[in-house]
């Protein structure tokens, strides 16, 4: 027989499966990457960012970084309000407020364009209305099926 405490287990496993949302991971630049002469906020413009998401620099560690800064050094490709300082060649952002980010890189590559803001937005809220409710996918109704099956089996095995 299962324990209680198994159960709660099984049953928190199965809700968070059910409600887990993916994060994007937003490539700065795409397939260019972090480099000079790039129109960066042409990129930033064609995204959009929500809390929970990723921003990734891809770029030669030997000659660039990336910082995160306030407006003014965004502004003057200076370090004013340096929150933040990546090197790897490869950073991974998590995007973990909704406000606005501003990024540069420090070697002076800002100079030359490497510099991109972005707004990050609240996740948005679930539709509510039954309008959006009724137009709900059979794919979503199936897995939502099969995970109550899941908690039904696992509820009548201990019985």
């Amino acid at each position: 027989m299962m324990s209680i405490s198994r159960l709660i287990i099984y049953i928190l496993l199965i809700a968070a499966a059910a409600t887990t949302v993916s994060a994007t991971d937003h490539i700065v630049g795409a397939n260019r990457g972090w480099n000079p002469g790039i129109n960066y906020t042409l990129w930033a413009n064609n995204h959009t960012f929500y809390v929970g998401d990723f921003i990734s620099f891809r770029y030669q560690k030997t000659q660039y970084n990336v910082i995160e800064v306030n407006k003014t050094g965004y502004d003057n490709c200076t370090l004013d309000g340096a929150v933040g300082n990546w090197s790897s060649g490869k950073d991974f952002i998590l995007l973990n407020e909704s406000q606005r980010y501003y990024f540069i890189c420090g070697t002076g590559g800002c100079f030359n364009g490497m510099k991109v803001t972005i707004r990050v937005l609240p996740l948005p809220s679930p539709p509510s209305s039954t309008v959006a409710a009724s137009n709900h996918s059979s794919a979503s109704t199936a897995a939502c099926r099969s995970i109550f099956g899941v908690l039904f089996m696992v509820l009548a095995s201990l019985f």
